[in-house]
């Protein structure tokens, strides 16, 4: 029976590491701005709603 454990390089074992601290990085920043866009663009979206609504009521629509 062979012993196959410790075959990678510590450097190896960084460059993983590093790299998925960058993308969790990237994914935390894409998260900040999903939500601030996403807090931005409800009231927007009320108030169309509420547009709509109001002139169709008033038979305008």
């Amino acid at each position: 029976m062979s012993d196959t454990r410790g075959e990678l390089e510590v450097e190896t074992l960084l460059k993983i590491v590093l790299g998925l601290v960058a993308i969790l990085l990237a994914l935390q920043i894409v998260d900040i701005f999903v939500s601030w866009i996403a807090r931005l663009l409800t009231p927007l979206l009320l108030l169309v709603v509420a547009l709509i609504v109001a002139l169709w009521l008033l038979d305008r629509l």
